[in-house]
């Protein structure tokens, strides 16, 4: 990871950001690397749209959502020579740089890392950054793509890095070209058809697209596992079901709409420090970001939800960064079986069910002890129940003591 320069604070102008999102979606960049003999040697043409979580000086965080534009230089890109790798630069903006390094075998080229760098000492995109100069991000793209051929996929991929979520779409690209001349196209397994499932038989293929509109209650959503790591090993556990319930406009009326994450299309990632711990769960839809934070360096707390919601090329984002739930000592993991709703906008819920989590103090990759939530804790019914059932006694007592005075009176005649 790079840090370097300074940076001025300034304001941000909002219609700068405005029109970037407006803009998303609408921009790609088209290149060519060439080598001595001026024969293409890396021909790369797709849409980027990436989004940044950066911390401010205040002690927050912020997000900035831009695309990579049209109008791009290529400086540093290279053909590779001499067992140097190919190597794919697409510079933009004030000092940021998208780059992708391949590699290959006897039948297959791939993508071996995807680097993007972005410069913090730009105060239109990153105003008040706390941190200072050129950073940068490391992920995966592009998997085995056979030689002489050229790699198409209209359908979005979400990259996730630290700090950095990516989404790729509308990608024509080939490396190692033989000739100069692009090569067979191979489609990208998401733009393949799904197989028609029989109609004596349901399909069990979980749909990508968002439900419609529905009223109708969904199933207890599915139990997800999830681990983070570090240098050390595993450093943050999570265990839990997730619904998320957001609000659409329709015919004037907002309808809510609910729809259960699928742990089996999840791809996790996160980080951890000795301040924080972050787990981040994408799937084709989603991305689902949350925060804990030490709370008097002795407990850990739920300090942020960030959720993007993906339709097509387009996304939007909603959080929450003033949480304070989901806590328990640094020593112990936290546990809640009932159902718990967390809000994170005025149009976006998350309900989480048989949640247990520990950001902090992994050893060995297991749980430590759990500390019950609050509305599990089932100790409270019993003087509750017991304290009604006395009082319900005092009253009929009390009544019983009175009507019989009143019987006794009865019997007396005045003189």
């Amino acid at each position: 990871m790079g840090d370097t320069g300074a940076m001025e604070r300034c304001a941000f102008p909002a219609a700068v950001l405005l029109l970037s999102l407006v803009l998303m979606g609408a921009t790609a960049f088209e290149v060519e690397i060439k080598d001595d003999k001026n024969a293409t040697c890396i021909y790369a043409k797709l849409s980027v749209n990436i989004t940044v979580q950066y911390e401010t000086n205040t002690s927050s965080s912020k997000n900035i959502t831009f695309p990579v534009p049209s109008d791009v230089t290529t400086n540093g890109s290279s053909c590779g020579s001499d067992g140097k790798a190919p190597l794919l630069v697409i510079n933009f903006g004030n000092s940021q740089s998208w780059s992708l390094n391949f590699t290959r075998n006897n039948s297959t080229y791939s993508g071996s890392a995807l680097i993007f760098t972005y410069n913090t000492n730009d105060t239109i995109l990153f105003p008040d950054a706390l941190r200072k100069g050129l950073i940068s991000s490391t992920a995966m793209f592009l998997g085995p793509v056979p030689l002489n051929s050229t790699y198409k996929c209209i359908s979005r991929e979400v990259v996730v890095s630290e700090n950095v979520t990516q989404i790729i779409y509308d990608v024509k690209l080939e490396a190692f070209m033989a000739n100069g001349t692009l090569g067979k196209e191979i489609i990208c397994d998401a733009d393949k058809p799904s197989p028609v499932p029989s109609p004596t038989q349901p399909s069990t293929t979980a749909s990508t697209a968002i439900p419609a509109p529905t009223s109708k209650p969904l199933d207890k959503p599915t139990m997800g596992n999830y681990t983070v790591s570090d240098a050390s090993g595993i450093c943050l556990l999570a265990s839990m079901g997730l619904q998320i319930n957001t609000s659409l406009l329709s015919e004037g009326k907002n309808i809510w709409r609910p729809f259960n994450i699928d742990p089996l299309g999840i791809k996790t990632n996160g980080t951890c420090t000795n301040q924080t711990g972050t787990l981040i769960l994408t799937e084709n839809r989603t991305i689902i970001e949350f925060t804990f934070a030490l709370k008097n360096k002795n407990h850990f707390y739920l300090e942020e939800v960030n959720i993007t919601l993906i339709n097509g090329s387009a996304f939007s984002s909603r959080q929450n960064q003033n949480l304070s739930t989901w806590e328990a000592s640094v020593d112990s993991s936290y546990m809640c079986h009932k159902e718990q709703q967390i809000k994170v906008s005025e149009d976006l819920f998350i309900n989480a069910f048989d949640v247990r989590v520990q950001p902090f103090g992994v050893n060995n990759g297991t749980f430590a002890t759990a500390q019950q939530c609050s509305l599990d804790d089932d100790s409270i019914v019993i003087p509750i129940v017991v304290g009604a059932t006395l009082a319900g006694l005092i009253v009929i007592i009390v009544i019983a003591y009175l009507i019989g005075r009143r019987k006794g009176y009865s019997g007396y005649q005045t003189l």
